[in-house]
């Protein structure tokens, strides 16, 4: 691991979303845990509270629901991602849904409770984890929308053309036909009439 470089990784993340100083950045460092997943261990899982916010160094993931037994895909994690079960964190409740590694995992973990002090203790850290969630809620509007008004077929239009795209390239079919909200057969019909155009 290269260490030095994960940490510089991880800070620019935070900075994009706010300028951090270096003797506010030094406050998080003691707190950060190196820490490995196998392929289909669980991050966080439902029905169990949620406590921890991870660097995501090496892999990928992917989150999702269950409903009558069903598993219900909403989002993906890859390289460069931060991920926690962000409403049990705010709330301290169980967790409505699970995160898997559909990789091995490497990651920089840490506990919500020390964002949160953070935020208390420095202007710099409160700004960033407030344009935090202001990203965290403009994506789950996206999500939302995309749900809502876009056929499965323009849903995956929008893949094709976004920056979302590595969830085509990394992840495997059946879980990109959940995300999208289908079967693995409607979504082999859809790239088959795209790949004929």
């Amino acid at each position: 691991m290269d260490r030095d470089g994960d940490l510089l990784n991880l800070r620019t993340l935070f900075q994009s979303f706010g300028e951090i100083p270096d003797s506010d950045w030094e406050l998080l460092l003691p707190h950060l845990q190196e820490k490995v997943l196998k392929k289909h261990d669980f991050f966080a899982e439902e029905g169990k509270t949620a406590m921890t916010v991870a660097y995501v160094i090496e892999g990928n993931l992917r989150q999702f629901y269950t409903k009558d037994g069903e598993e219900r895909t909403t989002y993906f994690y890859f390289s460069g991602n931060l991920m926690c079960s962000y409403i049990s964190c705010l709330t301290k409740q169980p967790s409505l849904l699970t995160i898997e590694a559909l990789s091995d995992i490497h990651m920089l973990c840490f506990p919500y409770k020390v964002l949160e002090d953070l935020y208390e203790r420095s202007h710099a850290w409160n700004t960033c984890g407030r344009r935090l969630a202001e990203y965290l809620a403009t994506g789950l509007e996206e999500r939302m929308v995309s749900l809502l008004l876009q056929s499965p077929e323009e849903r995956y239009r929008s893949l094709l053309s976004s920056s979302k795209k590595r969830i085509l390239e990394q992840i495997p079919q059946q879980y990109i036909a959940s995300y999208l909200g289908i079967t693995p057969v409607s979504l082999s019909r859809i790239r088959g009439r795209i790949t004929k155009l």
